[in-house]
């Protein structure tokens, strides 16, 4: 396995000074955030997204995903979403989605994450939801294929997938190949799952690791690992154990005022139990 660092804890800087801190540290990997203020695909000039393969082809940095969850851009960490009541707010998404593929087919990220559905209106049911979620997906689908990228369904604590038995009764429902899981150690944690038992649940479809610390009453808040409750050493042993040798990436966007502090901090915890 091997380490990455998640520009969305740099918020405060550009997307190319993120990227030379995250390497400075002394990671091996990068998230890009395609997202304002770092790689909003339609901000994203080809002559930008070359420059930036050239700077992490000399700093000997890799994509370890493109994190296509947030969409601050038109709305919120959630909105526009998968299933939103709206048409044309859902379409938004869609389009996001297949921008971001491009962007990582260009960048030389096999993958990207998105959010779980989102938030489940009151004027939906479940099932409702579920299938707009679905018919979304199968609209990105032909382009993830096309690039050969990968779209990773993120659950996340009060989104339509939470949990793990979430996730499974979904994804019988898409299309495999190019659709798999973005693995949150914290939110599984946050939600009652046992992160050690979902790896092995989800062993399948894990195809990226984001990875964060949670305090002990469960609250979604990430934190520095380390500094919370998660057994390290029980995922990490369940990662090794399901023959996940991929990209394990921390994710700490609460800490932008300090985010240099805790990419060496957070590094030096995880060190031992990557090797």
């Amino acid at each position: 396995m091997r380490l990455a660092f998640s520009t969305n804890a740099f918020k405060k800087v550009s997307l190319e000074e993120a990227i030379d801190q995250i390497a400075d540290a002394g990671y091996e990997g990068v998230e890009i955030m395609a997202d304002v203020p770092h790689a909003y695909p339609p901000h994203m000039s080809r002559r930008r997204t070359k420059a930036l393969v050239t700077q992490m082809r000399d700093l000997r940095l890799e994509v370890s995903n493109v994190n296509a969850f947030t969409f601050f851009a038109l709305g919120d960490t959630w909105n526009p979403s998968w299933i939103d009541p709206s048409p044309k707010v859902r379409a938004q998404r869609v389009e996001h989605t297949e921008n971001s593929l491009r962007l990582a087919a260009e960048l030389g990220a096999a993958a990207i994450s998105t959010e779980p559905g989102g938030h489940v209106s009151p004027k939906l049911t479940h099932g409702q939801a579920m299938e707009f979620f679905r018919l979304g997906l199968q609209m990105v689908y032909p382009l993830a294929r096309q690039l050969d990228v990968t779209v990773l369904i993120e659950p996340e604590p009060e989104l339509l997938l939470e949990s793990a038995d979430d996730f499974l009764e979904f994804i019988g429902t898409v299309p495999h190949g190019h659709v798999g899981l973005n693995f949150d150690v914290g939110h599984f944690f946050c939600v009652g799952d046992d992160p050690a038992e979902a790896a092995r649940k989800l062993a399948p479809w894990i195809r990226h690791v984001h990875i964060e610390d949670i305090a002990p009453n469960r609250e979604h808040k990430h934190l520095v690992p380390g500094r919370g409750a998660i057994d390290y050493a029980a995922v990490f042993r369940a990662l090794r154990d399901i023959g996940y040798n991929g990209w394990v990436t921390v994710e700490l966007y609460p800490y932008e005022s300090t985010a240099r502090q805790v990419a060496d901090e957070a590094l030096l915890f995880l060190q031992s139990y990557v090797r």
